[in-house]
């Protein structure tokens, strides 16, 4: 009978006290005493440790069954910093570094990686990392192509590898008691969700950045990758409302799908029952910037599904133009059905009729897989092997769904789209657009 690693290791503590009785072995070495036992802990690297990844280094240290046992990152100064956090934390020096994340990837002592780069790297890595067998949480979005994130979910389908989005308002009471009131019929027939995504920031023009030496101990050309090449120019440390570099295309979409967006896209596909699909329609208007950002600063955009549920997806001051719901508050979602309506965001819900706010939802309805703490949900997967409750399918379908707002946004008209091909429909100029370039040796 085959054996594995977690095993092994129970039985050879055990043996240790059996056979070698005037040992004296520490209890927490054996689990006593509420610590969780080395076979019980799930040993993790962490890969990019800028703002994000550094705040997943201290939330995860807080998890009594997690080691972290490596960190990753292009920035010498940042991987160093997260390092001594751990070591730290620990009281040891045990914690590794690396510069290139592969190398991490390749330790077979890692069960399981925190992947928060640059949204250009996310599906590379996570590719990579599904190959090693390594379970993953991969922040949000998952990928920079609808190319790209198919690529990803084929790679975490084949290894079988547990997968989690870092689309954390799943984990949220407030939007889990909103998907489940819209799954229950508690306001008719769902028909429009409006979203309304947090600002882009400053809008003035911004100088274009002039190249400079690049900063000793970083990695400029693993850190652009499989980006196209330009010279350094600071831009990675250079911050509007989150990093510049997400309002470069190259890079990302701006708040329409990495910064900000794909939050509420994503709610929007949960408690319309389309995490398994994409829409069919897809149009809208925007204004870009027109300096060095050049992804949308302003947009509307109008999804449709095969079930006749429309998503109106706006930045923030557009919302609020348009809907009295968004006169107060930020990042939000309205849901709006045949017989009433749910605000919801990270700070309040409210709702029409009022009496909504206090339904309960019966033993016998339908719910949501249950997650009040979205680390925890990833390493409950990780140690039964089930799905958690932002998987790679509604990651994937939620990715679709901003490519193809960015792709009818760029063309300025209406794209129509196969969800069961997952193509374009009658488009050629459309379909190249699924896909991006990538600097040699990089490839999927």
């Amino acid at each position: 009978m085959a054996v594995n690693r977690r095993e092994f290791v129970k039985e050879a503590a055990r043996a240790a006290v059996a056979c070698v009785a005037p040992m004296i072995i520490p209890s927490r070495v054996l689990g006593a005493g509420g610590a969780v036992p080395p076979s019980e802990r799930i040993q993790m690297g962490f890969i990019g440790v800028g703002s994000m990844g550094s705040g997943h280094v201290r939330g995860f240290l807080q998890q009594p069954d997690v080691r972290i046992v490596a960190i990753c990152d292009v920035s010498e100064e940042a991987r160093n910093r997260s390092r001594d956090v751990v070591n730290n934390a620990y009281g040891n020096k045990d914690c590794q570094t690396y510069n290139d994340f592969r190398e991490l990837l390749a330790r077979k002592d890692i069960d399981a990686v925190l992947i928060a780069t640059p949204d250009f790297w996310h599906a590379l890595i996570g590719i990579e990392a599904a190959r090693q067998g390594k379970s993953m949480y991969l922040e949000k979005p998952v990928a920079l192509s609808i190319t790209e994130a198919k690529a990803l979910r084929e790679a975490v389908r084949r290894y079988g590898v547990v997968f989690q989005e870092g689309c954390q308002q799943r984990s949220d009471q407030r939007y889990r008691h909103t998907c489940e009131l819209i799954w229950n019929g508690r306001i008719g027939k769902l028909e429009t969700v409006m979203i309304a995504s947090a600002g882009s920031g400053d809008t003035n023009p911004m100088p274009e950045p002039k190249p400079q030496p690049v900063p000793p101990g970083f990695d400029w050309d693993l850190w652009l990758g499989p980006a196209p090449y330009v010279p350094y120019t600071g831009i990675p440390f250079m911050r509007t409302t989150t990093g510049l570099w997400n309002f470069i295309h190259d890079y990302g979409l701006g708040s329409l799908g990495g910064a900000w967006g794909i939050h509420d896209v994503d709610i929007a596909q949960w408690v319309s029952g389309n995490d398994h699909t994409t829409p069919i329609e897809t149009e809208g208007e925007a204004v870009f910037f027109q300096d060095v950002r050049n992804v949308m600063h302003t947009w509307t955009v109008e999804h449709r599904y095969a079930n006749g549920v429309k998503v109106i997806h706006m930045d923030l001051a557009t919302a609020r133009r348009r809907s009295d719901h968004f006169k107060t508050g930020n990042m939000a979602s309205v849901m709006i059905g045949s017989e009433g309506w749910i605000y919801v965001s990270r700070q309040e819900m409210r709702t029409h009729p009022e009496s909504l706010m206090r339904e309960v939802i019966g033993p016998n309805e339908k719910k949501v897989i249950f997650s009040n703490d979205h680390r925890r949900n990833f390493l409950d997967a990780v140690k039964k092997r089930t799905v958690p409750i932002a998987n790679i399918e509604s990651a994937v379908h939620g990715e679709m769904m901003n490519q193809q707002a960015d792709i009818a946004l760029r063309l300025g008209r209406k794209v129509r789209w196969d969800p069961v091909k997952e193509e374009f429909i009658g488009d050629s100029q459309a379909t190249r657009m699924m896909t991006r370039p990538m600097r040699s040796p990089w490839r999927l």
